[in-house]
């Protein structure tokens, strides 16, 4: 798709590799759900680097003029979801991702690749 800015997802995993997240996914839910397009998914690895991740991603999307619809899960920080609508970040602790398994979930998505930085 060709376009002069990224896509909005794109910035929130770039945003996401700037604060060392780990095991980065972009699922494309085209198709396969109406409430979103996008999953972005990232690990953190303590609690106060989930909140990092989160913070970073919704700085770098607000200055692209992105605001979240709903965000939850901030303060326990096991699985933080934000919301903006044609995409959904979820950062999670190691241990919530590997329970709640979000890619076998939604196992009937694509992986998009994430171009080099």
């Amino acid at each position: 798709m060709p376009q002069t800015q990224e896509a909005a997802w794109l910035t929130a995993v770039r945003a996401a590799e700037d604060k060392q997240a780990k095991d980065i996914v972009v699922l494309d839910l085209t198709g396969i759900t109406s409430f979103t397009d996008t999953f972005v998914i990232a690990t953190g690895a303590n609690p106060k680097q989930v909140q990092a991740i989160s913070d970073e991603v919704s700085l770098q999307l607000k200055k692209r003029g992105e605001l979240p619809i709903s965000a939850e899960g901030y303060s326990t920080a096991e699985w933080v979801l934000v919301d903006y609508g044609d995409f959904i970040v979820h950062v999670f602790s190691p241990k919530a991702r590997e329970y709640y398994d979000l890619e076998r979930l939604w196992r009937n998505a694509k992986t998009l690749e994430i171009p080099a930085a």
